[in-house]
């Protein structure tokens, strides 16, 4: 029982990296980190599920709902802030709990995270390649449904009959391969890709609410907060639609969106200068992309209507009340589709990357096996964990369903968050002594707000997510108990 508990010193876990010589390379700055969480966050679920959360949940209350999600994230991204200039190593939420909490909570945290950035990039890949059909559309191509589709959609007519069947989403998995080519052969390359994605994506997010703005039709506002009632979508799955627990279920859902300022955590041992840059990547990307979405909310809900997000809008919404309503800017419609497909592609980056280093942390303690942690001696990045996550990745996204898979993601990454929240309260009390660059404000004031919004949050994406986090976290226990908890490095020490 004492095992379950142990933490790791915070001392040796910095002077770990210090005396390392063959390890990941620190080759990333302030900038190069604010990008990086800028590319993690904006993309499918600003483009994808905004829509999706009007659609189902929220109608144009969707942008009460960003506020919410940009409030949870605020209240763990200043505690992410506080470990990460502590604790600038690999692992990100894991190792800090590694540090607080001891090894179970870590344990559980880490197989947590993979639901936050493997099925992420699944989700990601599936929407980008919704989005790739949409491109090809403009030339008269496109890729068959079936080969488009996972195996449980299937596509109706307008009588409703259904006239094709998926089989598996062949474009989402080349994306995830030409992503993994790239970020095996090292950092430094991936993170210049992801800065040009990055300034292009977020060019394309302001010029569509500033163009938009005129074209808002205030009656697509009325009522801005629909009356509470059911909705069930076109896959038979019911909707809390309005009321408080449709914005609540919103904010769950384009909680996806916020997905990746987290992630900069990951880069801590690849910054130049980690107790500095850490705090302003995690908290300046954060804060950037909250003020985007909520404009951006705000225009799409008012240009187009929910039935539109409903019907024919679906996953390119954003193309479609482009096309169909800002008279004279067809030519934005295309541009924006083919930054959504880079913003995609750096957000897929991204999860691949966040995933593969903290694994690389959970292989060097002994929790995951050693392939985890093996370094490519040429690029110097953890070459094999990139390929095996390519085929887990790759099998969620051939065969499930966007929607489920970007779900999951939320209520993963919502759960690490309220773990980190809870960590940084008990780090104050229990090493109130350790050196901190960046300090939490109204500790434990702000813990509990992230603690509480987060789980306001999960509870609104309501029970069939419950059960499935249930069922993941128990094959995680089985994982523990069988093989991580026997080959922990910590019981040696």
């Amino acid at each position: 029982m004492n095992q379950l508990f142990k933490r790791k010193s915070i001392i040796k876990l910095t002077a770990e990296i210090e005396k390392s010589d063959s390890g990941l390379k620190r080759s990333l700055n302030t900038g190069n980190l604010i990008a990086l969480g800028i590319g993690a966050i904006i993309g499918a679920g600003l483009f994808v599920r905004t829509a999706s959360a009007a659609a189902n949940n929220a109608g144009p209350a969707v942008t009460i709902g960003f506020i919410i999600a940009g409030l949870g994230c605020l209240f763990a991204g200043l505690c992410y802030a506080e470990f990460a200039s502590m604790i600038p190593v690999s692992g990100s939420a894991y190792t800090y709990s590694y540090a607080t909490m001891g090894e179970f909570v870590a344990w559980i945290i880490g197989w947590d995270l993979v639901l936050e950035y493997a099925l992420g990039a699944a989700t990601v890949s599936i929407a980008w390649s919704e989005y790739l059909n949409k491109l090809l559309g403009y030339f008269n191509l496109q890729v068959p449904y079936e080969w488009s589709h996972s195996p449980f959609e299937v596509l109706k007519d307008s009588a409703g009959q259904v006239v094709s069947h998926g089989i598996m989403n062949l474009p989402a998995l080349f994306i995830l391969f030409l992503l993994t080519v790239l970020l095996i052969k090292g950092v430094k390359e991936s993170s210049f890709v992801n800065g040009l994605i990055v300034i292009t994506k977020v060019a394309i997010v302001i010029l569509f609410i500033v163009l938009g703005w005129s074209f808002i039709n205030p009656a697509h506002h009325i009522p801005f907060i629909p009356e509470s009632s059911l909705y069930t979508d076109n896959q038979g799955i019911i909707h809390n639609f309005g009321g408080i627990l449709g914005i609540l279920g919103s904010a769950g859902v384009v909680f996806f969106a916020f997905i990746g300022f987290d992630a900069v955590s990951t880069a801590a041992q690849e910054a130049k200068n980690p107790k500095r840059d850490m705090p302003r990547g995690i908290l300046g990307s954060l804060a950037i992309c909250t003020l985007l979405y909520v404009l951006f909310a705000y225009v799409l809900t008012g240009v187009a209507t929910v039935n539109d997000f409903r019907t024919v809008g679906k996953e390119a919404s954003v193309a479609f009340a482009i096309q169909t309503y800002m008279t004279g800017y067809g030519w934005l419609a295309k541009l924006v589709t083919v930054s959504i497909l880079a913003g995609f592609s750096s957000v897929i980056l991204v999860m691949l990357y966040g995933q593969s280093r903290v694994f690389y942390s959970m292989s060097k303690d002994g929790l995951v096996p050693p392939v985890f942690s093996k370094i490519h001696p040429k690029y110097h990045t953890p070459y094999k964990s990139n390929i095996l996550f390519f085929v887990f990745v790759g099998v969620f996204a051939l065969f499930v369903p966007g929607d489920v898979v970007g779900d999951m993601t939320s209520i993963g990454t919502l759960f690490a968050f309220i773990l980190v929240s809870a960590g940084i309260w008990v780090l104050r009390i229990t090493n109130p002594e350790l050196p901190r660059q960046f300090k939490t404000p109204f500790v434990p004031i702000v813990p509990i707000l992230g603690i509480v919004v987060c789980g306001a949050m999960i509870y609104g994406l309501g029970w069939p997510n419950w059960i499935r986090l249930l069922i993941w976290m128990a094959i995680g226990l089985i994982v523990y108990f069988a093989y991580s908890k026997k080959r922990s490095k910590i019981r040696d020490e």
